[in-house]
């Protein structure tokens, strides 16, 4: 087993850091207060390569592996998890899907784009009666013998009213039930395609996240991804990606909130001496930061596995699980070593604590990766 990072990776985390630290850390405050999209820090990301990252360069993306993208993903969630959501919805589960799946045509007109950073996507699967439960899709595409006609609505969705490009789970045969589920894209600005409010979140509260309703929207048959039924196994697949990137957010987020706490516990003196002299801060420093390498070496091993061609969906949903539990444990610890400074938003680790929160949540719940993790240890 070999533990060293290859100059290319250390250079790109190396990167993202000096990028998280310039571009995200001033008004990420403010940005979460107002519940303000990081428009143009998102969009200097895509003129660095963030948001196609595992492209391959004919199709303008950066040719990069999973490794690449878990350093770069770490980094920038230390700093800003509601600017790094929309990275990793764009890599892993727009790109990656159309990279993957999409016909050459599709790929010369929206991955392009996307993989260049010119053009945000978004991931519509979840409604409001199909969260955890993806089979019980409600959009229906009916076809007409032209086109498609797509009505109902989406929830929770990633760079909503921000993306021009989206991909649509929908039901095209209601009898086949998740097998009769398929896949389309669609674009920003067609008729019958309107986009809800914005979401007042707990967290993550700069990520664009909106509902989408759709009535009568007309899908060019071309614009079908696979063949039909194929929508259920498309979003599971890319799932599996998918849970990778949000396991590197949620291990950024503790990682952010453990250096934060590390530093103050430095500076802030108690009874005449920093707070780092007392045991009781040393051994959650000890806690948060052994948690915190063993969530790192889960997310990296399943990003290495991806790298490496073997199944990783198992690795995934573990990395998932674990990274989201660590995150949610740290931060909260991290706002107790700050005591009454962690609770106000001037020291960010009150902010960290309500975005680890849905690393539990999205791209599966936690209940959801324990029932992945079941199945494959009990086959």
């Amino acid at each position: 087993m070999n533990f060293q990072l290859t100059e290319e990776q250390l250079a790109v985390r190396d990167a993202a850091r000096e990028f998280a630290q310039i571009e995200l850390l001033p008004g990420v405050i403010e940005r979460d207060t107002e519940g303000k999209f990081a428009k143009e820090q998102i969009k200097k990301m895509g003129q660095l390569g963030f948001l196609g990252m595992m492209v391959d360069p004919k199709y303008n993306g950066g040719g990069m592996d999973t490794l690449s993208y878990v350093l770069a993903m770490e980094e920038l969630s230390k700093i800003d998890a509601s600017a790094s959501v929309a990275m990793s919805v764009n890599n892993s589960l727009v790109c990656w899907g159309l990279e993957k799946y999409g016909t050459e045509a599709q790929k010369e007109k929206y991955l392009k784009p996307l993989a260049a950073g010119e053009i945000l996507g978004a991931f519509c699967l979840s409604e409001p009666e199909a969260g955890s439960d993806a089979t019980s899709q409600k959009t229906e595409a009916h076809f007409n013998g032209d086109y498609y006609i797509l009505n109902g609505t989406k929830n929770w969705i990633t760079n909503g009213s921000s993306a021009s490009v989206y991909l649509i789970i929908a039901q095209t045969d209601p009898i086949k039930a998740h097998k009769g589920i398929s896949v389309f894209i669609i674009e920003k600005g067609w008729e019958g395609f309107i986009i809800g409010k914005k979401e007042d979140k707990m967290g993550i509260r700069g990520s664009d996240t909106h509902s989408l309703m759709f009535t009568d929207v007309k899908i060019p048959v071309e614009n079908r991804i696979g063949e039909e039924g194929f929508g259920f196994t498309f979003a599971m697949e890319t799932l599996n990606g998918g849970r990778i990137g949000i396991a590197a957010q949620a291990l950024g987020i503790a990682a952010g909130a453990y250096e934060l706490s590390l530093a103050y516990s430095k500076e802030r003196k108690t009874f005449g001496k920093p707070i780092s002299q007392h045991q009781a801060i040393q051994f959650k420093l000890a806690d948060m930061v052994t948690q915190i390498e063993a969530a790192r070496l889960m997310v990296y091993k399943a990003a290495w596995l991806k790298d490496n061609g073997e199944d990783y969906a198992h690795a995934s949903a573990m990395a998932k699980l674990f990274a989201s539990q660590v995150a949610m444990d740290v931060t909260i610890e991290a706002v107790q070593v700050h005591g009454g400074y962690g609770y106000v938003k001037e020291y960010h680790v009150e902010r960290l604590m309500r975005d680890a929160k849905i690393t539990q949540i999205y791209e599966g719940t936690s209940e959801i990766q324990k029932i992945v993790i079941s199945r494959k240890i009990l086959k």
